[in-house]
């Protein structure tokens, strides 16, 4: 079955910054395309703007450009809403498009869990948007193609419909205390996914709830080395973020810094769960409102990627 591709003109965004959209944002069954701006080449006019109103990726050679944060993708390829051990959920987001390398990891995790008969399969939500770029709501991140939302709900058994994957809440891992994980859904396959989706020599990093990673330090087997790459952060209760290094034949891309030596499981995890992290004082100013990313603050090559045809 082919499912139509769909622009949504508002998601709920949460977490620290931004940075993560919440797996518990329903999606729509209805078409919401997004009226065509006024004068888009302005200067002022949002870079999330332009980027949003892109249905489908663009025809050049495969690119991530820019920072994870501050980008675009060139030659973005499209995850397929079915496959032997992956569904994608919220495909009215249109945010099932990465780099190829990116692609190809997901698929390979998906298959290797499934095969190893830990996990029945992935539920992948966020990737990017067509062609990357700032997105028009939710994820400061997932700008060029290397990054990747995968649910800690198992794939359920039977193919799932579009109004499932729209509105099918993803499952909480983490006990209302925030102390440590739900003993009642959270189990040794969930330990499994995880560690197979680090030993991937693609993978730069894995964003987990802190919860989760203390869960992940209990992990007993005697190659503990995948650990360091599972770092602590803000939300991610009901999916782990991950993100590969920057590929080969993106010139344009930039690293992120490596991750710290060590497993993570001592004084910087015990960080997290001190009480002015748990439960941190109200603020007694409001946030500054940061002004969106325009065209001249992303790299050069995002507007031809901006005006290439569509692949």
């Amino acid at each position: 079955m082919r499912w139509p591709i769909f622009i949504l003109s508002a998601f709920a965004a949460v977490g620290a910054a931004g940075f993560a959209a919440n797996a518990q944002t329903p999606g729509t069954l209805k078409t919401r395309l997004l009226p065509a701006l006024a004068d888009p080449g302005h200067p002022d006019t949002p870079a999330k703007q332009l980027f949003g109103r892109k249905r489908a990726g663009a025809k050049m050679r495969p690119q991530a450009i820019g920072f994870y944060s501050r980008g675009c993708l060139a030659g973005g390829q499209r995850v397929e809403m079915d496959g032997k051990a992956w569904q994608v959920m919220r495909p009215s987001r249109n945010r099932n498009w990465g780099h190829p390398e990116l692609v190809k990891v997901v698929k390979r995790i998906a298959i290797k869990a499934r095969r190893e008969g830990q996990w029945p399969g992935l539920l992948i939500g966020d990737l990017s948007q067509p062609r990357g770029g700032p997105m028009l709501t939710g994820h400061a991140s997932h700008q060029i193609g290397l990054d990747a939302d995968i649910w800690f709900t198992p794939m359920p058994s039977h193919k799932q419909s579009r109004k499932e994957r729209e509105f099918r809440s993803a499952t909480n891992m983490v006990r209302r205390d925030r102390r440590d994980i739900d003993r009642r859904v959270w189990t040794n396959g969930h330990v499994h996914l995880v560690r197979i989706a680090a030993q991937q020599p693609e993978v730069q990093r894995i964003l987990v709830n802190a919860a989760i990673k203390k869960a992940l330090c209990r992990y007993r087997g005697k190659d503990r080395s995948w650990l360091s790459k599972v770092r602590p952060y803000w939300g991610h209760n009901y999916h782990f973020h991950l993100r590969i290094f920057c590929p080969n034949g993106s010139p344009q891309c930039r690293r992120q810094a490596s991750v710290p030596k060590g497993d993570g499981c001592g004084r910087t995890l015990a960080w997290w769960f001190t009480d002015r992290v748990l439960n941190p004082p109200p603020r007694k100013k409001p946030r500054r409102k940061r002004k969106p990313i325009t065209m001249a603050g992303l790299p050069g090559m995002c507007q031809a990627v901006l005006q290439a045809p569509s692949n």
